[in-house]
C-alpha cells in the first residue's frame, strides 16, 4: 500500500487526532497544521487560566467584603500594640533626629535598588523606631539597625528571590560591618521586640481606603508619595498609620483635584491636623524621594507636586498684588500722616521673609501664631500667610482735631488687639 499524506487521509487523520511529536516528519506542511493546533491548545490554556483567575479574584473579593469590619478592627488594634515611643527615643544619648533624614535616605535607595514592596519600607523604619524605643543605640550602630530592620521587612512579607542578601547590603555598607553583625543585629533586633515583627503598615490601610473608589494609579501613588515623606520627620512617628493613611489619601485628592470621600465612608474619618501638618512639609522633600517618583512608573507624582506648588505660589502672588487695589477702592478717609504716633493703631505683625510659597491652607483653618517662625510651621514651611482682618482707622474726630491744633492729647486710649 502506498504511503499518503495526511492531508490526503482525513478520515483517518481526524480518527487518531493530532501528534505534536518532534518526530513526525511535518516538514513538508505548507499550511502549518501541527503549529496552529499547538496555539490553539495553548490559548485554551490560557483562557482557562484566566477564568480560574477572575473566578478566585471574585470569590476573594465577596469573602473580604463580609469579614472587611473584623480585619479593619484587627488591624487597628495591631497597630496600636506595635506602635514606637517617641519620648523613649527622644532620651537617647547619641542618635539625635537630624541623622534619621540620612538614615531614610539610604533605605529608600536601598529598597528602590532591590523592587521591594512599598509596605517593607514602612515595616523596616517601624522595626527601626520600636527597636529605639526600647535599646541604646550607638551612632556607629545607626545604619546597621536599619539594615538589620530592612532585612527583616523583607523575609517577613517580600518575595523570596528579591529578599537582600548579607554581601549585598554589606556593599552598599561600603563594608563598614562585617557579615557576623549583620547576623547579630537581626536576631538581637527580634528577641528585643518579642518576635512581634507583623504590624499593619500605612500602605495595608490605604488600600482599604482605595478599595472605595474606582482604580487610580496616580492617586495612590501620591499618597504613597505623602506617607513616605512623612517617614523622614519625627511629628509623624506617634500618629497611627491608619489616621496617617486616610489624611495622606485627603491630601492626594486634594492635589490631584479628584472629589473627596463620602461622609459614609471609612476614608473620610481624617485628621485636619494631620493634614495640616503634611502640607507643610509637602515642598521640603528629599532629593532621593524626588528621584524615586520622577519614574513614569510612578505617575511622576514629584513633577506634579512641583507644578502644584508653582501654581499656588502665583496665585498667591496675584492676592499680594490685589490687595492694595481692594483696600484703595473702599471709601475710607486717610489718617493724616502726621497723627500716625498720635492715634491709638491696630497692632500689626511685621513683614515675612522671603521664601517659597506652597500649599494651599486646609480645611481647619490655624490659631493665632500659627504663621510665625516658632512654630515651625506656617511661614518657614512656604504656607501663604494668612491676612489679619483689621477694621480701618476711623477718621479723626472734634477731639482729635483738638489735639492736632494745641499739641496736647484730649485723651489716652489704649491699643485695640483685633483677633
Amino acid at each position: 500500500m502506498a504511503y499518503m499524506h495526511p492531508q490526503q487521509q482525513p478520515h483517518a487523520f481526524s480518527a487518531f487526532g493530532y501528534c505534536d511529536s518532534y518526530f513526525t516528519e511535518n516538514h513538508d506542511d505548507d499550511d502549518g497544521l501541527y503549529a496552529r493546533a499547538a496555539n490553539e491548545r495553548e490559548r485554551a490554556r490560557g483562557v482557562a487560566k484566566m477564568r480560574q483567575r477572575t473566578l478566585a479574584e471574585e470569590l476573594s473579593r465577596l469573602t473580604a467584603d463580609d469579614y472587611q469590619e473584623d480585619v479593619l478592627d484587627h488591624m487597628e488594634r495591631m497597630e496600636a500594640e506595635t506602635m514606637p515611643d517617641i519620648q523613649s527615643i527622644e532620651i537617647q544619648t547619641e542618635i539625635q533626629w537630624f541623622m534619621r533624614p540620612y538614615l531614610l535616605d539610604f533605605l529608600l535607595e536601598a529598597h528602590h535598588a532591590f523592587q521591594l514592596l512599598p509596605e517593607t519600607l514602612h515595616l523596616a523604619v517601624n522595626l527601626l523606631d520600636r527597636y529605639c524605643s526600647r535599646r541604646v543605640v550607638y551612632k556607629r550602630h545607626y545604619q546597621l539597625v536599619g539594615c538589620a530592620s530592612l532585612l527583616i521587612a523583607a523575609k517577613y512579607g517580600d518575595r523570596k528571590e528579591r529578599v537582600p542578601t548579607i554581601r549585598e547590603l554589606k556593599s552598599m555598607c561600603c563594608s563598614l560591618y562585617d557579615d557576623d553583625m549583620f547576623t547579630q543585629m537581626e536576631w538581637h533586633v527580634l528577641q528585643t521586640l518579642n518576635w512581634i515583627v507583623g504590624h499593619p503598615t500605612v500602605t495595608s490601610f490605604l488600600q482599604l481606603a482605595l478599595t472605595e473608589v474606582s482604580f487610580d494609579p496616580e492617586l495612590e501613588h501620591m499618597s504613597w508619595y505623602i506617607t513616605e515623606l512623612a517617614l523622614y520627620h519625627k511629628d509623624f512617628v506617634p500618629v497611627r498609620p491608619s489616621v496617617l493613611a486616610r489624611s495622606s489619601l485627603a491630601l492626594a485628592r486634594c492635589i490631584l483635584a479628584r472629589p473627596q470621600s463620602r461622609c459614609s465612608d471609612w476614608s473620610a474619618r481624617y485628621d485636619p491636623q494631620v493634614v495640616l501638618s503634611l502640607s507643610n512639609y509637602i515642598n521640603q522633600p528629599s532629593q532621593a524621594l524626588l528621584r524615586k517618583y520622577a519614574s513614569p512608573h510612578l505617575s511622576s507624582v514629584s513633577t506634579t507636586i512641583e507644578m502644584f506648588l508653582r501654581q499656588q505660589a502665583m496665585l498667591a502672588q496675584r492676592v499680594v498684588q490685589s490687595t492694595p487695589t481692594e483696600s484703595n477702592a473702599m471709601d475710607v478717609e486717610p489718617t493724616p500722616a502726621t497723627s500716625v504716633y498720635l492715634t491709638p493703631q491696630t497692632p500689626q505683625k511685621g513683614g515675612y521673609p522671603n521664601v517659597p510659597i506652597g500649599v494651599l491652607t486646609p480645611p481647619i483653618t490655624p490659631d493665632k501664631d500659627f504663621c510665625t517662625a516658632n512654630a515651625g510651621y506656617g511661614v518657614n514651611q512656604g504656607l501663604v500667610p494668612r491676612m489679619n482682618a483689621c477694621t480701618p482707622t476711623p477718621p479723626p474726630s472734634v477731639e482729635h482735631q483738638h489735639q492736632m491744633q494745641y499739641g496736647v492729647p484730649h485723651y489716652v486710649q489704649q491699643p485695640q488687639f483685633v483677633q
